[in-house]
């Protein structure tokens, strides 16, 4: 029996589930609640049940996102205090440590039990994660750095849904709650404990970690099939394929929501194919930042 309920669990593994640990963020989270001991919600509702609990209908589980990160730092503890003396650094340094965190999301394909009952629920499944990539303080010296970033060892999974990653309406049911603690992030700072020294740690998260496909449905670009065939520029499939050459990425997710506007209010009064034209394909409002990279 590897997976016990998690009643059954010890507290020295408890320890190991976000929710255990205290912290506090300045100012306050908006719109999150200031509890730190949430541990498995249900993706939808944001009820706080524990999983034991679950109706088997729930179609996904998460956990709240800074709750997530700040179990992931208290098991890092280790490397920031190796950190701060490898560097030579106070190591009751309180900070601001800034720690960079790649966010990735894919679908998993098809999960489906091949011989079992349980309600039918959509049986693919789409898992949003992160990775804390680097750790550093004031003048950017880093203290920690992932020395395996694609590994999927470091890689936290932080909601697993029930839904087939095409399916708009669930993608941004479920995700929608997650972005907006993760945009509440970007303007606070966490107060938390590490070394028995309260230190305070500032997050910046960068979207690389998607796939073209995601990338279109979560920056509100028309399908792959669409002639706008390229997610960083403007190119149809008739000017890249006459230039193979020069291009540059002119796309960004402000536009994107701008064009999205556009595309909705259709200020110019525009026929369906030149208001396409004028939005370069995007159709649906991105909800998700994304950044390129170059591929793992």
């Amino acid at each position: 029996q590897i997976f016990q309920p998690l009643h059954a669990l010890r507290n020295a593994e408890k320890a190991l589930l976000p929710g255990y640990h205290p912290f506090e963020w300045n100012p306050p989270l908006k719109n999150v609640s200031s509890s730190t001991d949430v541990g498995i919600i249900d993706g939808l509702s944001g009820l706080n049940r524990s999983v034991d609990e679950y109706p088997v209908e729930a179609i996904s589980k998460r956990f709240r996102y800074d709750a997530a990160l700040v179990s992931t730092l208290k098991d890092m503890e280790e490397d920031i205090l190796e950190g701060l003396k490898s560097k030579n650094l106070e190591e009751y340094l309180n900070g601001p440590f800034t720690v960079v965190v790649k966010e990735s999301c894919d679908g998993m394909g098809d999960v489906s039990e091949k011989h079992g009952s349980g309600p039918p629920v959509p049986e693919k499944a789409v898992r949003f994660s992160f990775t804390v990539m680097t750790i550093s303080v004031s003048n950017n010296i880093r203290i920690f750095e992932e020395a395996k970033p694609n590994s999927e060892l470091c890689c936290k999974p932080i909601c697993l849904m029930l839904a087939d990653e095409s399916d708009h309406e669930t993608l941004t049911a479920i995700l929608s709650p997650l972005i907006a603690e993760r945009e509440a992030m970007k303007s606070s700072e966490l107060m938390l404990e590490i070394g028995g020294i309260l230190r305070n740690f500032k997050f910046v998260f960068r979207g690389t970690g998607y796939d073209e496909k995601l990338v279109r449905e979560v920056e509100g670009l028309e399908a792959s099939g669409s002639i706008y065939i390229c997610t960083l520029c403007d190119a149809t499939r008739l000017e890249a394929s006459q230039n193979l050459v020069f291009h540059s990425i002119t796309r960004s997710h402000t536009e994107n929501l701008q064009r999205y506007e556009t595309w909705r209010a259709n200020p110019y009064h525009e026929s369906c194919e030149e208001l396409r034209d004028r939005v370069k394909g995007v159709s649906a409002k991105p909800f998700i930042e994304t950044l390129p990279s170059i591929d793992a």
